[in-house]
């Protein structure tokens, strides 16, 4: 019997069976305890199948536990659709013989830890124990699921209150960042009860020294911090928060609550995740709001087809540079590749998360 806490979602043409928002509902669970997402999509047709995926394919990306998912498999492709959403695993309906005897080929093709099967004690087809055990790396056994309940997260610490060096106030500051982005959201305090409900929960919890109160960071607004690392400094008196940040960090709106800017000189910003994510940015903005000349809006225009010839081309360049070999000629190629990539990634729905995220998986 699993002992996983589970966050369960049946799809039917895109929409939650129970009426509620499929990816608000999987946002939730994954927030608030859910040790994994399992979707089932329960589609007729394959046009509300494909509107099933779409939706998938949000809800891996604001999930932070592991997603599996089933359903409407009738062949291989499906499977790789569900891979290529972002589940960890595909969820074989081993009630189903068809499922059963894709068993084997598609554990061959996607790898063994790519799927999962799933039993019921009223199954009227039962799969050889040989064939789930050599091709199955999951039975999920579907009249013994725990079902989604609420629970905390209590983080491991590896030190006491009494190590920290307090201010006169009793308090330590902390500095708190996205953790995705290392963006600096915001500067609270804690004292010792804050810190030990941050520990408990997983939920970052201050102490306000405007109320003279313990301060769990959403509680009134919803947008809570997840705790994903708490570090500390040399001296051992501030702490480094990197959170999962939900809504934004600042009363104002604004995602951080560093936005007014005091002097800047001018610099560029080389950091490789902001520089891709500011182009794809413009890429995409260019893709919603075109305007008149824009080159990328031209690839946009002429679609898809000219889009992948000019990646041809462009990497059919960079082969010629790097064979040359000169460091200039390859980066100069690299990047004009990289951009031309990006406006397919744009033009796909493709986010450098994705990317990401399946890089991270491998």
């Amino acid at each position: 019997m699993s002992e996983k806490n589970y966050g369960i979602i049946c799809l039917k043409g895109g929409a939650s069976e129970d009426g509620k928002n499929p990816v608000e509902l999987a946002g939730y669970y994954s927030d608030n305890g859910a040790d994994e997402i399992l979707v089932f999509d329960y589609s007729k047709t394959e046009e509300d199948h494909e509107a099933s995926i779409r939706v998938l394919k949000q809800i891996c990306r604001v999930c932070e536990v592991p997603v599996k998912a089933g359903g409407h498999i009738e062949r291989a492709e499906d499977v790789k659709k569900f891979l290529y959403a972002g589940c960890s695993k595909v969820i074989l309906n081993y009630a189903k013989q068809s499922n059963i005897d894709l068993t084997e080929e598609v554990s061959k093709r996607f790898g063994k830890e790519k799927i999962a099967a799933s039993v019921d004690s009223s199954d009227v087809v039962s799969a050889p124990a040989a064939l789930a055990e050599e091709y199955v790396s999951e039975l999920i056994s579907m009249d013994q699921l725990k079902r989604f309940t609420e629970k905390l997260r209590p983080l491991s610490c590896n030190m006491e209150w009494s190590e920290f060096k307090l201010g006169p106030d009793g308090l330590v500051p902390v500095v708190v960042q996205d953790y995705r982005t290392d963006e600096v959201l915001m500067v609270a305090y804690m004292n010792e009860e804050a810190f030990r409900q941050t520990i408990q929960t997983g939920k970052m919890t201050y102490f306000s020294r405007s109320r003279q109160k313990l301060w769990l960071k959403g509680e009134t607004s919803g947008h809570f911090q997840y705790v994903k690392e708490l570090t500390v400094d040399c001296d051992c008196d501030t702490i480094l928060a990197k959170v999962s940040q939900t809504g934004a960090a600042c009363h104002t709106g604004n995602h951080s609550c560093f936005f007014h800017e005091i002097a800047k000189v001018a610099y560029k910003n080389t950091n490789p995740l902001k520089v891709f994510e500011e182009v794809y940015g413009v890429i995409a903005d260019r893709k919603l709001h075109p305007k008149e000349g824009s080159y990328t809006n031209y690839l946009f225009d002429k679609g898809i087809d000219k889009i992948l010839k000019k990646i041809g081309e462009e990497s059919t360049e960079l082969v010629i540079a790097a064979k040359n070999p000169d460091p200039e000629e390859i980066k100069y190629e690299l990047a004009d590749f990289l951009y031309h990539a990006m406006v397919l990634m744009a033009e796909s729905g493709v986010t450098w998360e994705d990317i990401t995220a399946e890089l991270a998986n491998r």
